[in-house]
């Protein structure tokens, strides 16, 4: 490629470079270690070299450079990677500038003019790839790379890129990494191998990636290894690794979220349009992520600026380094000095900020309730306080500190008019008698006690201070009194409803009465939630619970309901009032545990996955009598999903979801470590699964807590209560609870995140082998391609309905895309989709050139009129024409020639709207007509008309176009087609028996066999493929009109059978290997040239 002209001085660079070839004004040189020869000791070390430079400093192996005679400065003006393009570049200057050069006496003039001719190609080539004049130079030099290499669509957007070596085996070959929206692509050649089979190029969808982690092994310290297509890919690089690791980290996740879980995608603005996607964009994206998980932000949050500072902490009197996070609506701090100490306070909590200190950098921050922060050594203060003010009490917050009477103002005067309930079902439904104290109660106000102390000390509300002390009362235990309040505020939902006043009134008013999917699977797990507790034996419960689930079906309708939300929202609904426990349901569906409440569960599933692997890690002496970890995934799933709520009696599981709050899915991971541990020895001991359950089973039944308060009519009883169960010994909740803080404490949230990511992937890759190996079982049975073949066709059949989603948002494909569906109907094809893929696999050139027969061909495999095909419709096609009989093929011809009445293609309905209307009748008919489906008879088929004759005859004669023996198959046709017109005037004149003889010959018959006759003139066996009379050109329209008349199907067979030409080229094998590899090939480059 052409580069911007830069000095070199030729004398320091002579070891590294060998001149190939040169002129009186240019050279070109080759770098050691590259080509012929190899370089020796000298080439493998500048190649070694090479390798380790990142992107910014590595060089190409190839270069030209500008000299003048008698001068030492040379200018670099083009590099290549290869050969044969440097030699493209040399010829050019060859051709086009040494003739003009030698007119120019001065060498400063000969200088200026090659300089501007090449700013002017740089130029025009920007023009073409449409590289921004705002790009860095060595951006524009890569994105001219990695179009020129791996031929992509132009619509796909090039990221970044990186030097790397990609290992193969234990030999490196050097290269670029370039990361695009939607492709990993790699290029790179050994330095130690000269043999072509030593340069890879890798293009590899970021869709199809199973595995993407850093790895470390005795050659390599660490690299990223990517598994994708069965296949292990292995990249090094000296520099930059963790930020080429984020980049491709985001870019796979962004990819799986738009294109497999559609459900839970959101649109980050930065990320809206696969087009505009750039590695800033990523970069923030992950920013904002981590930001609003660790806090348990809104999602609405982005982070803006991060300043570093000192936060005096009043309780411990001393500053506490850390770093400032604000946000639009959230001024937070987190310590990075261990002492785990975190505040979180909204902008509208802040009435002001004051500067006392100068001098020290200082501000303090003003909050109500007469609290104040003082923040210390923050570089840029002036900046901080400005912004701080711009937004401080942007909006007047219902949310209370300490009054019980401003936590009620929380629900609005709408809500307290209607039937919702201002009161925890624990207050209504066990009142503390307050004169009657047993010892269980004392104890209850001695925690309370404690919490008080906390709050005096720590504050209280949403800026209180969270530390280690904090957590040690957590897993205490937090009493029956303070439960719904602290919920509210670790999980972040008191955020969501101070900005949200009113809004949980109005969708309760808007989706009561409402009659969905979602309201009828509500409507029959109400009875099932809690059944023991007397709040969901009475109306009371059970409406609160119908309202706060009804609501957020209507809210979420791409979640709706899903089973397990019921058990949740009962227990929230026992400790918060009904609006607060609606916003803790939305905290947890949304942030806490994402992707959880969906028809796949995948969040659990990748929870279960991080799971299995923090037992290879901590429990070694577990995994080495069970190898196989897939039985803790299956009996630890409803653990995950209901909080061991299901497992554990309630007075129990409070204590749990206590912890959960507070530190997420990391309280639940060390719990069931926790409770495997100890059970070790029963497990290990255990024979098979079932006994393995059993052991679990007792031991739940067995945890108490015997702190709790609760009377014996609201506590569960242990299912396992006999003699057997009771003799085992008990085992206290918050003994369980501090054993696993204890042993399983160090780790940390953001690594749990990342482990999440790294088996997402996977879970997601291996849900959807599930629905290719249902997909491939059904298809199997209707058709003859072998597993190999089926399997490459399914790879082909769904890479093109991706192809139409990754450069647009708004693909028709992509919005009816529906997990839920059945299998045979989760990937399906648009007419473009499907005439771009039916052209690369069709065995004869079938429908080249003709839009109506691709239109007719879509609606005849289109068999459920909906607009889209299915894998199965699309292999049926294929089937037939690749190995049906002579029959059956000429019946999909003859059929393909009755185009629908409008010739309009349906469109599909939306899909995947679980709250939205579904017509049942119309899907149970369509399961009934399936199932009274009979075999086709040819005698079944209707007529052709004689416009639809013609046509077939047109397609026919295009089938043959190329073959060996074209010219018999065209007489053939002539004489089928002679034969038939004469039956059909035989047949017209007996039905016409006093009609006068004029001719032997109708005007029909006489119009066609001149064009067939015209056709067959034409046709030579040296004429080209694009000769413009290689079809044959006889319309309906120049037919003289006169009566109209049909042929059966019966009629046409009957016919061509006697043309034993005709049968040999339908029953010809067709190489459907070839096919398929030739179609691989092409599929992205059918895709561009579209």
């Amino acid at each position: 490629m052409w580069l911007k002209p830069e000095e070199i001085l030729l004398k320091n660079a002579l070891k590294l470079w060998v001149t190939e070839k040169g002129n009186e004004y240019f050279v070109l040189q080759r770098r050691r270690g590259y080509g012929e020869g190899g370089g020796g000791l000298t080439g493998l070390l500048v190649g070694t070299l090479d390798t380790m430079l990142d992107s910014t400093s590595k060089v190409a192996p190839f270069r030209i450079l500008h000299q003048t005679p008698d001068s030492q400065i040379y200018w670099s003006i083009a590099c290549g990677g290869t050969k044969e393009e440097i030699n493209q570049h040399w010829e050019w200057l060859e051709k086009n500038l040494m003739r003009t050069l030698s007119v120019f006496d001065s060498s400063d003039d000969i200088t200026s003019f090659v300089q501007g001719k090449i700013r002017g190609l740089i130029a025009e080539e920007g023009k073409v790839s449409g590289v921004q004049e705002d790009d860095p130079e060595k951006f524009r030099e890569a994105l001219l790379r990695f179009e020129k290499w791996f031929d992509l669509p132009q619509k796909e957007k090039l990221v970044t890129y990186y030097s790397c070596s990609y290992w193969r085996g234990r030999v490196p070959c050097q290269g670029w990494l370039y990361l695009s929206t939607n492709f990993l692509n790699c290029q790179a050649s050994s330095i130690y191998l000269s043999s072509i089979s030593s340069s890879v190029k890798l293009v590899v969808s970021w869709n199809e990636i199973w595995r993407l982690e850093k790895t470390s092994n005795v050659i390599l310290t660490e690299s990223i290894h990517v598994l994708a297509n069965g296949e292990d890919h292995y990249f090094s690089m000296f520099l930059h690794l963790s930020e080429t690791f984020l980049i491709m980290e985001q870019l796979a996740d962004y990819s799986i979220k738009r294109l497999f879980d559609k459900e839970t995608f959101q649109e980050e603005p930065s990320l809206s349009d696969p087009l505009q996607i750039t590695k800033r964009g990523l970069e923030t994206n992950a920013r904002n992520e981590q930001f609003r998980a660790f806090f348990r932000l809104p999602k609405e949050e982005n982070l803006l600026e991060v300043y570093e500072s000192f936060l005096w902490v009043p309780f411990s009197h001393y500053n506490t380094l850390g770093k400032i996070c604000l946000s639009e609506s959230y001024l937070c701090f987190a310590s990075q000095d261990g002492s785990q100490c975190h505040v979180i306070i909204p902008m509208r909590e802040v009435i002001g900020v004051e500067k006392p200190d100068r001098s020290s950098r200082a501000l303090t921050v003003c909050v109500r309730g007469k609290r104040a922060l003082r923040f210390s050594e923050v570089r840029d203060f002036d900046r901080l306080s400005n912004a701080i003010n711009r937004r401080c009490g942007m909006t007047a917050s219902p949310q209370h500190s300490a009054s019980t009477e401003e936590v009620a103002m929380m629900v609005g005067q709408k809500e307290s008019s209607k039937a919702v309930s201002n009161e925890a079902l624990m207050t209504v439904f066990h009142p503390q008698d307050a004169e009657n104290l047993d010892a269980k109660m004392l104890k209850e106000k001695m925690k309370e006690q404690s919490w008080n102390i906390h709050f005096s000390e720590y504050g209280r509300g949403t800026s209180m201070f969270c530390t280690k002390k904090t957590r040690d009362l957590i897993v205490r235990g937090v009493p029956e009194a303070l439960r719904g309040e602290l919920w509210m505020l670790f999980s972040g939902a008191v955020n969501d409803m101070a900005i949200n006043p009113g809004y949980y009134s109005e969708i309760v008013d808007q989706s009561l009465g409402t009659s969905t999917l979602a309201t009828d699977e509500i409507e029959r797990d109400l009875h099932r939630s809690l059944p023991e507790h007397p709040a969901f034996q009475s109306d009371t419960g059970i409406s609160a619970l119908r309202r706060v689930l009804t609501a957020y079906a209507y809210r979420n309708p791409k979640i709706g309901y899903c089973q397990a939300m019921n058990i949740l929202t009962s227990v929230l609904l026992l400790y918060a009032k009904e609006e607060e426990a609606f916003w803790l349901l939305v905290a947890i569906c949304e942030r806490m545990l994402p992707d959880y409440f969906n028809r796949r569960i995948i969040g659990a599933l990748v929870d279960q996955a991080v799971f299995e692997e923090l037992i290879r890690m901590h429990l070694t002496q577990l995994t080495e009598h069970m190898t196989d970890l897939t039985f803790f995934s299956s009996v630890s799933l409803s653990w995950f999903l209901t909080l061991f709520i299901s497992v554990l009696p309630i007075e129990s599981a409070v204590n749990v979801v206590d912890c959960f709050f507070y530190d997420g899915i990391k309280a639940i991971l060390q719990l069931g470590l926790a409770v495997l541990d100890y059970n070790m020895e029963g497990l290990i001991s255990s024979n098979d699964d079932a006994e393995a359950v059993t052991i679990l089973s007792k031991f739940f039944d067995n945890v108490t807590n015997k702190d709790s308060p609760l009377p014996q009519t609201v506590q569960q009883n242990s299912v396992g209560n006999n003699d057997k169960a009771s003799s085992l010994s008990k085992v206290d909740i918050s003994d369980l609870i501090k054993e696993a803080y204890e042993k399983y404490g160090d780790m940390k949230s953001e690594e749990v995140e990342r482990m999440r990511k790294r088996n997402k992937l996977y879970v997601i890759q291996t849900l959807e082998d599930t629905t290719k190996q249902n997909v491939l079982r059904v298809v199997s049975q209707e058709v003859k391609f072998n597993p190999s073949q089926l399997d490459n066709l399914y790879a082909l059949f769904k890479r093109q309905h991706f192809l139409s989603c990754y450069w647009t948002m708004n693909s028709p494909v992509l919005l009816h895309h529906d997990p839920s569906l059945a299998y045979l109907e989760q990937y399906q094809l648009g007419f473009h989709q499907f005439r771009l893929l039916f052209t690369l696999l069709e065995p004869w050139s079938l429908c080249s050139g003709n839009d109506a027969l691709f239109l007719w061909a879509f609606r005849l495999l289109d068999e459920n009129q909906d607009g889209l095909v299915n894998f199965k419709e699309f292999c049926c096609a294929l089937d037939i024409l690749y190995s049906g009989t002579f029959t059956t093929k000429l019946k999909f011809l003859f059929k393909l020639h009755q185009p629908p009445e409008d010739g309009v293609i349906r469109k599909s309905p939306e899909r995947g709207n679980l709250f939205g209307k579904v017509d049942l009748q119309a899907y149970l008919k369509q399961w009934q007509d399936e199932i009274l489906k009979k075999e086709e008879s040819i005698k079944d088929l209707p007529r052709i008309n004689q416009a639809q004759f013609i046509q077939f005859s047109k397609t026919l004669y295009n089938l043959f176009h190329g073959d060996p023996e074209e010219e018999s198959l065209y007489r053939a046709v002539a004489r089928v087609t002679s034969l038939l017109l004469r039956m059909e005037e035989v047949g017209r004149r007996l039905q016409e028996p006093t009609s006068p003889q004029k001719s032997t010959t109708s005007p029909t018959q006489a119009a066609l066999e001149g064009a067939l006759l015209d056709r067959e003139a034409c046709s030579t066996p040296e004429r080209s493929s694009d000769t413009p009379s290689a079809t044959i050109t006889l319309e309906a329209g120049s037919i003289p009109q006169e009566v109209e008349w049909s042929f059966a199907f019966e009629q046409i067979l009957a016919s061509l059978l006697n043309e034993p030409v005709l049968v040999r080229f339908f029953e010809r094998p067709v190489d459907i290997q070839a096919r398929l590899d030739h179609a691989k090939g092409a599929q992205l480059k059918a895709k561009t040239n579209k």
